[in-house]
This record gives C-alpha cells, sequence and structure tokens, in this order.
C-alpha cells in the first residue's frame, strides 16, 4: 500500500512539472532588441517585459526617497509594457512595479538596466557617450603574440593563457605599490613596485606574458556595500544587476557614470599594454530568489522548478536559472553581447556552465562569433547539486563535444596534478600519489582520444570527451578551493619546503606544457598563499590580498613560470591545433617507472623551429634514470644535478622535477 502512495505521489508530481512547463511555455516572447530604457536628449523609451502584470508602473526618481514621478505605463506586444517620455531625463533614476494576480509586487530594478545608483537599489538614467574615456572609439583588442600558430574557427585556437585576477586582491595590499587601491583604476596605473622596486599590478602582469585577464565577477553584486566597500569582501558571485560594472570597484559608486568609464578605462588599458579581457560572468543564478528583479516581474519564469514547484537548487545558491526558457536565454544572449559591444571585452568564462542548456550556450557562442570572431568563451562543465533539466541537455564536461567554440576546465589535470579538491590532505602525482599517471597523461593531450591514454585508469572520464584541445581548460588551481601551495603544504606536510617548491613548479610545468588552454591563478607564479583558508570568497583581505612581496622572495619561481609562458608562445608544438595532430604528434615513452612520465612531441607537425621536444615529469622523490631516443639533443630546462649522458639516450631526474630536451 505504502509503494502505492508514493508510486502515485510520483505520479502526480510528473503531472505537477508538466503543468509548470506547459505554463511559462505559453508565455508570449518577445523579440524586440529594446527592453530597458532608450535614451535620447529628447525623450526615452521605457520597455519591460511582464506578460503576467495586469498593471505596471514606472517610477522616477533623483536621489530621493519617494519618487518625483509615477507613470502608468500601457500594455503594449507580446507580453511588454510600453511609455515614452518626452523629456531630457539624463541623471533619473527608475523601477518598474508590476501587479500580479492582484498584488503589487515589490519595485524592480530593470534588469536590463545599464546603470545603476549606489548598491544597484534603482536603475539610472544615463547618456552611454559620456561614459566613455578619451580614445574609447580608437580601443582595439590587441592581437595574439604573432609567434603563435593561428588556427580554428575563430580565435579559439589553443593560444591563450589565461590569468585569472581578482579585482581588489591584485592593488589593496600595502606592499603592491598602487594609488587606487581595490579598484578598477588600481589596473591601470603603471610603473607600480613593491618595497624592493619590482614590478607588481598591471606592469606584473605584462612582465608574466600571459595573453588575457580573467576578471573574477565585475558586474554589480549584492554581498559589498558599496557605501563601504572596505567593510566586506566577496568574489562576486552573487548577481544582481547583470549589465552594470561593481560600484565597490568605482572611486564613485553613486555616479552611474563613473563606473562605467573607469571599467572601460580598464578593458582600454589592458588592451592598450596587450592583455584581452576575460569577463567572469554568473548567469546561472541570481543571488535573491523570491525577490529578485525577475521575481518581481514575471514569478517563477526566470528559474526551473522541481515537481513540487519550489525553486531547483543545482547551483546550491537557492535558485537555478531557466536557460532554455526563450526569454531568459534571450536575456542572457544580450547581456554577453551588450559585454562585447559596449565594453569590448574579449571573452568569457561562464560559471557553473552545467546548468545552462547546449542549445542556449551554443546561441551565445555562435552570435558572440559574430560579433567577435576571436573572442574566447569556456565554463565549469558542472553543476553544485541535481537539475530537473535533464543532463543530456546540459553543457556539462561529458558532451564538451556538442557545444560549439566552448571550452571546459579539466578537473581530471587539476586533481590529477595536486589531489582532490575536496579532500585536502589527498596528494597528487606532483606530491608522489601513485597511480596518477594516466590522468596526467589525459590532461596532457587536453582530453583528445589518444592511442596511448588508458583511458580506464584516468581519474574521473573514462573516455575523451573532448574532439578539439581548444575545449580543455588545462589547469590546477583557480579561486575554488585551496590554491596550490597551501594545497601542497596540508597534502605534503612531510615534505621539506624545498621539495614544495619543486613541487609546485612540477605542477605549473605541467599545466604550461600540456595541450589546451593553459590558466593560471594569480599570484601562483610566486607561491601565493591564502594562510591555508580553502573558499576565501567572504573572508578578509589580510587572507586574499596579493602579497606582492612575495614576488622578491620567490623571485626564481617567478622567473621561471615566465620562462615557460615564453615557451609556450614561441613554440606551437605546445598549442597544437586538433585531435589528430595530437594523436600522431605526442608519442609517450614507456619509462617502466611509477611516478614518471615521459614523451616526445613532433614540431614538424606544426611547423616548430624545433624539429623534437622531449618532456620528462618526475613526480617522485626518487631520482630514475630513464633512457631516451639518441642524438643531439640540447635542454630547455634541466637542474643542475642532472646528469646527462651526452648523446648516449640517458637521463637521470630530479627529485619533482620538469625537464625539457629540445633538437
Amino acid at each position: 500500500m505504502k509503494k502505492c502512495v508514493m508510486l502515485l505521489g510520483f505520479i502526480a508530481q510528473l503531472f505537477s512539472g508538466k503543468a509548470q512547463k506547459d505554463k511559462y511555455s505559453k508565455y508570449p516572447v518577445y523579440q524586440g532588441k529594446d527592453l530597458g530604457v532608450t535614451y535620447t536628449r529628447v525623450q526615452s523609451t521605457f520597455r519591460v517585459w511582464s506578460p503576467t502584470a495586469t498593471q505596471v508602473k514606472l517610477f522616477l526618481y533623483k536621489t530621493t526617497i519617494h519618487p518625483l514621478q509615477e507613470h502608468w505605463m500601457k500594455k503594449d506586444i507580446d507580453g511588454t509594457w510600453l511609455i515614452i517620455l518626452k523629456e531630457d531625463l539624463n541623471g533619473f533614476e527608475y523601477t518598474f512595479n508590476a501587479m500580479v494576480e492582484n498584488k503589487w509586487m515589490r519595485e524592480a530594478v530593470d534588469p536590463y538596466a545599464r546603470a545603476v545608483n549606489v548598491n544597484g537599489k534603482r536603475g539610472m538614467i544615463v547618456d552611454l557617450k559620456e561614459t566613455s574615456p578619451a580614445g574609447w572609439e580608437k580601443d582595439k583588442s590587441p592581437a595574439f603574440d604573432p609567434l603563435s600558430a593561428k588556427s580554428g574557427v575563430g580565435g579559439e585556437a589553443p593560444d591563450a593563457i589565461i590569468y585569472e585576477l581578482h579585482i581588489r586582491d591584485a592593488s589593496i595590499s600595502s606592499t603592491s605599490g598602487i594609488r587606487h587601491k581595490g579598484k578598477f583604476l588600481g589596473l591601470t596605473e603603471t610603473g607600480t613596485k613593491n618595497p624592493t622596486g619590482l614590478s607588481t599590478g598591471l606592469d606584473h602582469i605584462k612582465e608574466l606574458g600571459i595573453t588575457h585577464v580573467h576578471l573574477l565577477p565585475c558586474f554589480d553584486f549584492n554581498s559589498v556595500d558599496e557605501t563601504k566597500p572596505d567593510a566586506t569582501y566577496n568574489w562576486g558571485y552573487d548577481p544582481l544587476n547583470y549589465n552594470v560594472p561593481e560600484g565597490s570597484y568605482a572611486t564613485d559608486p553613486y555616479d552611474g557614470v563613473t563606473r562605467i568609464k573607469e571599467f572601460k578605462q580598464l578593458v582600454k588599458t589592458f588592451h592598450e599594454n596587450g592583455l584581452r579581457v576575460v569577463m567572469d560572468v554568473v548567469y546561472n543564478h541570481t543571488a535573491l530568489t523570491e525577490t529578485s528583479n525577475f521575481n518581481q516581474l514575471v514569478p517563477g519564469y526566470y528559474y526551473r522548478q522541481t515537481a513540487d514547484g519550489k525553486f531547483s537548487n543545482a547551483t546550491a545558491c537557492g535558485n537555478e536559472t531557466a536557460s532554455e526558457r526563450p526569454m531568459f536565454r534571450k536575456f542572457m544572449l544580450e547581456s554577453m553581447s551588450y559585454w562585447v559591444t559596449e565594453y569590448h571585452v574579449d571573452g568569457f568564462r561562464v560559471d557553473l556552465m552545467g546548468v545552462h542548456d547546449i542549445a542556449t550556450m551554443n546561441l551565445i557562442s555562435k552570435e558572440l562569433h559574430k560579433i567577435k570572431p576571436d573572442i574566447i568563451i569556456y565554463g565549469e562543465g558542472w553543476t553544485a547539486g541535481s537539475s530537473p533539466l535533464p543532463d543530456s541537455l546540459r553543457a556539462i564536461k561529458k558532451y564538451v563535444s556538442k557545444l560549439d567554440r566552448i571550452a571546459v576546465f579539466s578537473d581530471d589535470l587539476r586533481d590529477g596534478i595536486k589531489g582532490s579538491v575536496f579532500e585536502k590532505e589527498d596528494k597528487g602525482f606532483v606530491s608522489a600519489k601513485p597511480g596518477m599517471e594516466e590522468s596526467i597523461k589525459f590532461g596532457i593531450v587536453a582530453s583528445c582520444k589518444h592511442p596511448q591514454v588508458d583511458y580506464r585508469n584516468v581519474n574521473y572520464s573514462k573516455a575523451p570527451y573532448a574532439v578539439a584541445p581548444y575545449q580543455t581548460i588545462s589547469y590546477c588551481e583557480c579561486h575554488d578551493n585551496h590554491v596550490l601551495w597551501d594545497k601542497l603544504a596540508l597534502s605534503a606536510k612531510d615534505a621539506s619546503e624545498e621539495e614544495r617548491i619543486q613541487m609546485h613548479k612540477l605542477a605549473l610545468s605541467i599545466v604550461l606544457t600540456s595541450q589546451g588552454i593553459s590558466f593560471l591563478h594569480a599570484g601562483t607564479e610566486f607561491l601565493r598563499s591564502k594562510k591555508g583558508v580553502e573558499n576565501s570568497y567572504d573572508a578578509p583581505d589580510s587572507i586574499n590580498a596579493i602579497d606582492w612581496s612575495l614576488k622578491t622572495k620567490n623571485k626564481e619561481i617567478f622567473e621561471y613560470v615566465k620562462a615557460l609562458i615564453n615557451l609556450r608562445k614561441e613554440h606551437p608544438a605546445f598549442r597544437m591545433t586538433s585531435a589528430k595532430q595530437i594523436s600522431s604528434g605526442i608519442r609517450f615513452l614507456d619509462t617502466k617507472q611509477e611516478g614518471v612520465i615521459a614523451y616526445s612531441l613532433n614540431g614538424l607537425l606544426t611547423k616548430d623551429r624545433w624539429k623534437k621536444i622531449l618532456i620528462f615529469f618526475n613526480g617522485s622523490s626518487a631520482t630514475p634514470l630513464i633512457t631516451y631516443p639518441k642524438g643531439p639533443w640540447k635542454s630547455f630546462f634541466i637542474n643542475p644535478d642532472l646528469l646527462l649522458s651526452g648523446n648516449t639516450g640517458s637521463i637521470r631526474l630530479a627529485p619533482f622535477s620538469c625537464t625539457i630536451l629540445y633538437q
């Protein structure tokens, strides 16, 4: 009897879910591109989509508690409401208020707002022409390094070397030598030095040699009080207003123009210094749920629901957006297109991309590549929980082959290198954990098919999922979980500091010599630490600030990473452009040694000036003697203690080391 009741309940849930789906599928879809406010000096047009509303009001403010004007909007086509006000409203603040099911909802900020007041409580009407810094019309994204091999459809060939950075972390420390601490403008300053005179901030990033700076969320987020920007800290993965820069990073959060102009100045300065800008975007959930701006205008529509009608939570943040519904799909596309056209950004990292559906992500990629053919798009190919959207429809790692010019992070390589991010004491290849060789090889070939990878022994993926190397982001750490240096301190606590330094260097060597797109977390090049804090999303500056004095203390590591980056940029053999090239151009040597990986690269396939390259990774504390093909080899990286037996074809590897030979 109990089973029958449970079955009936399950059937009822199925029908409930179907009813929810049918309910939203019947909502009209607005095709126009003028949602929000369209401003001119003689009139402003306001259009909002609220198909279930029976009445909608527009409130106008001038930094006042109560509205100066109140206007009834008229119902227009496809679920929209419209009003045209024939006056110059530059500088006015505004909100929408909808009546749904005979109830006035809360005042909502226009989801399409392009400017907001302090803390994003109201939209702001601005003349976007006033938001551009001098010379903005001439701003141009830099080309990739001319030594890089160009290929692929658009710019998604693995030429990018990405550097993940938080705006505040970059400059807030007293060691940064930066005046505009914690601000967009801090990263526009040049000539900044640490206490011993080494470059910091923008100059440091440029000196390091990376190609793309990935900025953690810099749209308007909810967790930091912009009137007291130093009181709290957050990474910013709690979206409030998607189309507006974050006010706590601006010198004046009260002025809607300032934050826009200063973010544009950052982009322009990066471009002038040969750096491209990637935005970390969070469309998978909103900071607020029931009280969100979306939910005040069209309750329920923008979010997925479980079978019993509750908010689904595949993000572990209280809600998940419904990218498959036409009007949120439209919002995502138009929002990302806006950041490319208005702010000239060069790419996007999509947070919890596995929450979004494949069709939406492919549409976005298609349209953004039309605007900027060399744009880069990548994301997390997973979720933080179960979703009512079937796995087969979601942009998860397993289905990256169905994605159009979009890459996913390789957690296989990440955890293969340093150990599981969810088990702090778990070791990886670089810290002498046995059995990690196939996971590293899987990363070396960028998750592509290769005859010498035993997929049965790869840690997570038991089959190749990438059809081309540009679909894989090769990395070993990011803002999430412990930074590499802290992870090694926890998992290899019995090792000496010198041994852990070698492990750290080996980890970055694997990342920067693997195929695919290389990704580094800011500060890793000089052993950045967060004092053992695992997820520092709301930790203070004392944990998150980049300590630029570490560059002096660990200058040798910085120079090592800089040399690896230069190696990668100069040699296309490390950036093969097809799975076919990887399959035929990489050969793993049978070292017969646990904890050792050796392989060759055929430089001729990529027209590299190095015709042959040999790479050796020793993830053990031993010093094994390895044989390799004889020939006139020269060394790029070689430990002074190593024994290189001329051209006889044998080499003794130092503990926890990377060795690169070439002809």
